[in-house]
């Protein structure tokens, strides 16, 4: 009786959990793969994303009758959301443009872009409060905290965006 008082309620709400953290983590690289038009990896990641899933919610509807099967399908999930963005975040993989708006400093942060091996093209415009400059580059996505730490060195008053390429 206690072995299985265990199982029930400690050990397969763990493989629950553990299977929602893979499943999900699965699914956020499977839609980072998918966007950025890998045609092999996407479909490979959904087929096992899917096989997980279909495990961990079979063993939930196996055991309807036991809560901690609930809480831990859905603290999975939740373990999983986070544990995807910090993977998405570690391979930081593509390709960034980041505009860079500034009325003081654009030259100096040029010249310390292109000394830092960027592309970057200049062009005047027109603000809210008079005369801008803005830059463009296009940066890996792994490189973006150095060129936030460039901007905020030599254009700390500047406003910058970035989006994907």
């Amino acid at each position: 009786m206690m072995e299985s008082w265990w199982f029930a309620y400690l050990v397969l709400p763990l493989l629950i959990f553990c299977s929602r953290i893979v499943d999900v983590s699965l699914d956020t690289m499977r839609i980072i793969s998918l966007n950025r038009g890998r045609k092999l990896v996407a479909p490979l990641m959904g087929f096992f994303q899917a096989l997980i899933w279909i495990l961990a919610a079979t063993q939930v509807m196996k055991n309807l009758a036991n809560p901690v099967c609930y809480l831990s399908y859905g603290a999975g999930f939740a373990a999983g959301t986070f544990t995807g963005m910090l993977i998405e975040e570690k391979v930081a993989a593509g390709l960034l443009t980041v505009r860079v708006i500034t009325a003081t400093g654009a030259l100096k942060l040029a010249e310390a872009l292109r000394q830092a091996r960027h592309g970057v093209t200049l062009l005047d415009g027109q603000g809210a409060n008079g005369p801008v400059q803005v830059l463009f580059v296009v940066i890996r996505r792994r490189h973006l905290p150095a060129m936030v730490r460039l901007i905020q060195t030599h254009a700390p008053g500047a406003f910058y965006s970035t989006e994907e390429v």
